[in-house]
């Protein structure tokens, strides 16, 4: 049950009534993949008139007829005053019909996918929150995925710097931005401008409600010396699993019972030890197997079990493995429990091959989340940054998001 409460506390983005939060699938749909334009999965910002694919499996292996609808929103996920038509040319509520069935795999599944636009859902009218929904036959909400729309409307000047405190200088990174365009007058900013930003396509760890600090010239600026302040973290750790039957690097062995059983080599706490580069996807992954030609139904599922050495005091505290492969939830199937006779926490889900980044996170017996407890925080750590600029003009019935800006944290300065 605290699993439970914890996951709402996360997906919550403000405080009040009102306010959307993602749903979280059922244990029988696996492996969402949610992309714009972008390679790896994730949660889609993508520019007005892009494309979006969604793809999910349902590993009861029988064809379910599901239904997609698409809602607007406004910057504090409250549902937006737009009709439907105002937002949507076309329709939706229409049934996916692209499905197929899994071929020669030990778990069957069924895929389903869809891309918007499409004959139904002919394009997206106006820049803003939107949240995919997925419902089954009985009308019942199965999931749900946020993605967002800009326009290029302002310009988002970004750096990344190290803390301005001391003594988090070598453990945060703090993101600075400037937001103008000649020609581009913001009336009211204090009251009609809000940025949002988002480290590693996170936005469960995201800093909103952000207010321009000044206005310089025709710029606005965002200097704080804290509030946009984020911990460096450290490189995620992964694995490859695309040859199901074969031990690599992180890979310990492979055993076959039910369906493949993959058991990664024994993590340890990085917390207080020496930083050491690995090059990540921060966070995300990549379906892929080298058994088959079509890899969305050739390719395995896995038990993947995870293990951790930690001797640090948790005080009642839970240990979860974190990442994009269940959009950075924390749910039963995350938590390690603690096994005595190997003297490990241990944890294992069911996973489709292929290629994915993980980390450990601590989570306190009142419910405040940690992400370096275990992984350390360095402010040399490669990290993504995204901040999206959202207005309301005079007059205007919706929060428009009329730029994004973007840096990476391996141009850190002082």
């Amino acid at each position: 049950m605290r699993c439970l409460l914890v996951i709402l506390s996360f997906m919550l983005f403000f405080y009040g009534s009102g306010q959307e939060y993602e749903t979280l699938p059922p244990d029988y749909i696996k492996t969402i993949q949610f992309t714009g334009q972008q390679e790896l999965s994730g949660t889609p910002i993508i520019r007005l008139g892009e494309s979006l694919r969604l793809s999910f499996d349902d590993i009861r292996a029988r064809v379910a007829d599901y239904y997609y609808k698409i809602e607007h929103y406004d910057y504090d996920w409250t549902p937006s005053k737009l009709a439907k038509n105002e937002y949507i040319e076309g329709f939706d509520n229409i049934r996916i019909f692209d499905f197929k069935n899994s071929l020669t795999t030990l778990q069957p599944f069924t895929h389903y996918e869809l891309r918007i636009p499409n004959q139904n859902t002919r394009r997206l009218k106006v820049s803003g929150n939107y949240m995919l929904k997925i419902f089954n036959e009985d009308k019942q909400l199965v999931f749900s995925r946020m993605f967002m729309v800009f326009e290029t409307k302002v310009d988002v000047k970004t750096q990344v710097r190290r803390s301005r405190n001391l003594d988090d200088i070598n453990e945060k990174q703090l993101l600075e931005y400037r937001i103008g365009r000649d020609g581009f007058i913001f009336i009211n900013p204090e009251q009609n401008v809000n940025t949002v930003v988002v480290q590693n396509n996170d936005f469960k760890s995201a800093i909103y409600d952000v207010k321009p600090q000044f206005v310089s010239g025709n710029e606005l600026v965002f200097n704080y010396p804290k509030k946009t302040e984020f911990w460096g973290g450290n490189e995620y750790l992964f694995f490859d699993n695309r040859d199901i039957r074969v031990a690599t690097m992180n890979i310990q062995r492979v055993e076959l019972t039910d369906v493949y059983e993959t058991y990664l080599h024994t993590d340890f706490v990085r917390d207080q030890r020496e930083y050491v580069f690995n090059p990540d996807i921060n966070g995300s992954f990549r379906i892929n197997t080298v058994q088959g030609q079509d890899i969305n139904r050739e390719s395995e599922y896995a038990r993947v079990f995870f293990s951790l050495r930690c001797n640090k005091e948790l005080n009642g505290g839970e240990l979860h493995v974190y990442g994009r492969f269940n959009n950075y939830s924390l749910t039963d199937e995350t938590h390690l429990t603690y096994n005595k006779r190997t003297g490990l926490f241990e944890t294992s889900i069911l996973l489709k091959q292929g290629f994915y980044n993980y980390k450990y996170v601590y989570l306190s017996a009142n419910g405040e989340f940690n992400d370096h407890f275990v992984s350390g925080s360095y402010d040399i750590t490669e990290n993504d940054y995204t901040i999206l600029v959202y207005y309301r003009n005079v007059g205007g019935r919706y929060d428009e998001i009329i730029g994004v800006g973007s840096a990476n944290s391996r141009n850190i300065i002082n």
